[in-house]
């Protein structure tokens, strides 16, 4: 299968620190690796209903939550591309997610066996030197991907909290070259042991 990228934006500013990363890293991705990029803020999904013991679930066939099921499925790699918002993924990027369980439910989809052994990987900017407080956001996304039997790239981190700051990150930008050119582990949730 050829590689495809989904990188999913979940700022809710374009062109932010977040996203200049993301493009700085998918440059250096090989010419025939087709990329998708969605923004969640152009692209919004209704606030997810979770209707897993009462409802049938029907695959939904337009707008924008179709639009983010195919592309999903479609691609061997999915980046969330968030910011760093109160020490998580921002509100449009936990939407998304909160979706992936009802796409679970859904007829026909086989979304957990279509979506296990793909790679799911992440890119942030957050405005403190210290990169711990990213720790949560890191959480999320690795355990999502474990919990997906999806493999996990981990996260490239960058610091910026003004327009266009990420891009004196030299040590971000020199983790960029090299990020998706790693070979991501099956992802594992911290209490398992080999």
């Amino acid at each position: 299968m050829t590689r495809r990228f989904l990188f999913v934006l979940g700022s809710s500013r374009s062109d932010g620190n977040t996203e200049l990363l993301a493009r700085r890293a998918a440059e250096q991705l090989p010419e025939d690796v087709e990329q998708q990029w969605i923004d969640l803020a152009a692209h919004p999904l209704p606030d997810f209903e979770d209707l897993r013991h009462d409802s049938d679930h029907v695959r939904p066939t337009r707008g924008n939550v179709a639009l983010l099921l195919d592309a999903t499925l479609a691609a061997t790699d999915v980046v969330i591309v968030s910011p760093l918002y109160w020490y998580s993924v921002s509100a449009h990027v936990k939407r998304y997610l909160d979706y992936w369980s009802g796409w679970l439910r859904t007829p026909d989809v086989e979304f957990k066996a279509t979506m296990a052994g793909r790679t799911l990987w992440g890119v942030t900017a957050l405005a403190h030197e210290e990169q711990e407080v990213a720790d949560p956001l890191v959480g999320t996304l690795s355990n999502s991907a474990a919990y997906m039997k999806m493999r996990f790239g981990g996260v490239l981190l960058g610091n910026g909290s003004k327009p266009g700051d990420v891009l004196g990150d030299a040590e971000a930008l020199a983790r960029a070259k090299t990020f998706f050119a790693q070979d991501a582990p099956l992802a594992r949730f911290p209490y398992e042991t080999d």
